[in-house]
């Protein structure tokens, strides 16, 4: 080592012993960093949030994290290390698991003789972390660096390692990477399946109506039963939670993966920033692929507040956003850790309920899902339908299978977990493209609870034919996968999730798919209203038509119903006269399945990106509306 290196550093810990113990508050305001009134009101915000003093300062921007890293280090009577000033030894890098190190904020930087230089981001923690390190870690130093410069060696040196384990965090039996394996015998099922269909078709075609009519009438039948069991216990008033003695004051991530959102960059961050949360309580990761250019192009130009920061995932076997969270979640250091997409309005109020809310609730309520709606309703009739069908699903049939104590299928959005729950789950299944409706079912079968919370995020409605096909495959393979997954061991998924929430599972996963699946079969009905032959003219009798009939305008009905209910309960009130066009609206659902019934033979993990940014609010502020 240098003997000019050595002395300088001797020099500089000797002025920091001379400042050792004096407040960081009176070191900053002595060196003219902060002034006296500005240090007073960050004190008293420290003391009312019960926050470190340094992250008020840089969440306010009161103080430069070097200048606040050079207090520490005086207080402390620390040396100060930087990856650019004092790069860190290289040799160390075995010393410590990256996990570790990300948990506590540490890493092994240089030897000084035997002793082992620990850098760490927070020091007023460290005298308690000593206690974990291996027994054999021998003689310590404390020295203090930006968390930024730690977490950027930790990339830097196991990168891969960690993006690996994000895409193999969820065991194995409880995940679908293994679907890719069976995708070949899957090819060659579907073949023969598909084959045998269309040989039954041309050779008996009254029997392969007659079979294909009894499961779509059947999963018609249960379907509207769930949405009418569901629109009935949406109506019950919601149960009484005790009131809060004083404001909660939680740490709290939020993490949005972008993937090639050129567009997006500056509104995201200006929405974010209206988040009426303690900014000194809240970290925001923006979470992007190593290799996309457009989004670090688009965020070059755009300045971060110090309370939001980058986080770049590196190459792996797959891409997908659930991979993405998994190694973003270790970044990441909130109690509760939420997720936002890139086109997302949250009301600015959501965080501080949502941290009312889990401070109320029992432990095992592990997962808060708030509202999604549309800031774009009204752009021409896709997205006008899209908005009634989310108010149906958000407004009345989450709450109502909650309230019948189903298993609740995620939103890819809005979401927010206790940290403890989500990491005892093992985070995001990498491989699923529902990753959402795979997590809440996972999460119910490890005996937690998901709740619906009041607050509304509003994002951008796909309202363009060929992309909303392509996201609706999407949502549809995730289905399809999750259901094979979590039901490939039907007597381990009955005793997870007990009789009751076993069949809501399967109620709303197989009559959502075969629905789709079968609906040309109901459609071929009208050939007969229109006079011309249909394979089971001569097998139906006058009543039986009549039941079928009835059946059909009975599914009709109630799901004028529920979509009416639904807009009455939502901003959008004007959207009630469009509600019966939605019956040309689900049929697009089809063309959608049969793409995703090929792609999960094919290519199970592919994601199908939505393109964000097309669409700007109906109106000035549509964006910001609170309920």
């Amino acid at each position: 080592m240098n003997t000019h290196n050595i002395r300088s550093r001797e020099t500089v810990l000797a002025q920091a012993q001379s400042r050792r113990g004096q407040p960081i508050s009176r070191l900053l305001i002595d060196d003219g960093q902060v002034a006296p009134r500005s240090m007073l009101g960050a004190l008293a915000e420290s003391e009312r949030l019960n926050a470190p003093l340094v992250r008020v300062l840089e969440a306010e921007s009161l103080a430069s994290r070097e200048d606040i890293l050079h207090a520490q280090a005086d207080h402390w009577g620390a040396l100060v290390v930087g990856r650019t000033d004092v790069p860190p030894d290289p040799a160390l890098s075995g010393l410590l698991d990256p996990e570790f190190c990300l948990q506590h904020g540490v890493l092994p930087w240089m030897r000084i003789g035997e002793t082992v230089v620990l850098a760490t981001s927070r020091p007023d923690q460290f005298d308690a972390l000593l206690a974990h390190l291996p027994g054999d870690f021998g003689p310590v130093m404390m020295a203090v660096a930006l968390e930024t410069d730690i977490h950027a060696e930790i990339a830097s040196r196991f990168g891969a390692a960690l993006a690996q384990r994000a895409e193999a965090r969820v065991p194995q039996d409880e995940s679908c990477r293994d679907i890719n394996v069976a995708s070949t015998r899957g090819l060659w099922a579907g073949a023969v399946f598909a084959l045998l269909g269309l040989a039954t078709l041309a050779l008996a075609p009254q029997l392969f109506f007659a079979v294909a009519l009894a499961l779509a009438v059947t999963s018609l039948l249960l379907a509207q039963g769930l949405k009418l069991a569901a629109l009935l216990a949406s109506g019950r008033p919601a149960p009484a939670r005790a009131a809060l003695s004083q404001s909660p004051s939680t740490p709290v991530s939020i993490l949005v993966p972008l993937f090639r959102e050129k567009e997006i960059a500056d509104t995201l961050v200006a929405r974010l920033s209206r988040l009426s949360y303690p900014k000194s309580l809240l970290e925001v990761l923006l979470v992007l692929e190593a290799d996309d250019t457009q989004t670090q192009a688009a965020l070059a130009g755009t300045t971060l507040p110090p309370w939001m920061r980058l986080v770049e995932v590196p190459p792996g076997s797959i891409k997908t956003k659930p991979r993405a969270l998994n190694y973003a979640l270790g970044f990441s250091s909130g109690d509760i850790i939420g997720v936002y997409d890139a086109e997302d309005a949250p009301a600015t109020n959501q965080i501080d309920r949502v941290v009312a809310e889990f401070a109320r609730a029992p432990p095992h309520v592990a997962c808060l899902q708030g509202i999604l709606d549309f800031y774009n309703p009204r752009a021409n009739w896709l997205s006008r339908c899209f908005a009634i069908e989310y108010a149906s699903w958000f407004r009345v049939l989450l709450p109502g299978m909650a309230r019948l104590g189903f298993a609740i299928p995620l939103g890819g959005t809005t979401i927010f977990f206790r940290r403890k729950a989500l990491e005892h789950v093992g985070g995001w299944d990498a491989h699923n493209v529902t990753e959402d409706a795979d997590l809440g079912i996972r999460l119910a079968r490890y005996g937690y609870v998901t709740r619906l919370v009041p607050s509304v995020t509003r994002e951008e409605a796909n309202n363009l034919f060929w992309p909303w096909i392509k996201q609706r495959s999407r949502w549809l393979k995730g289905y399809g996968i999750t259901w094979w997954v979590h039901s490939r061991n039907p007597r381990r998924l009955w005793r997870d999730l007990g009789p009751w929430r076993f069949l809501g599972m399967q109620l709303l996963f197989l009559t959502t798919l075969v629905q789709f699946i079968f609906a040309p079969v109901l459609w071929s009905f009208w050939l007969i209203l229109f006079g011309l032959p249909h394979p089971l003219s001569g097998m139906m009798d006058n009543p039986m038509t009549m039941a079928l009939i009835a059946v059909f305008l009975s599914a009709e009905a109630i799901s004028l119903v529920v979509g009416v209910a639904a807009v009455a309960r939502s901003p959008h009130r004007s959207l009630v006269p469009w509600v019966p066009t939605l019956i040309a609206y689900f049929p697009l659902g089809t063309a959608a399945i049969y793409k995703a019934l090929w792609e999960t033979i094919t290519n199970p993990f592919y994601w199908d990106k939505t393109s964000h940014g097309r669409s700007a609010p109906d109106k000035p502020g549509a964006d910001l509306a609170e309920e």
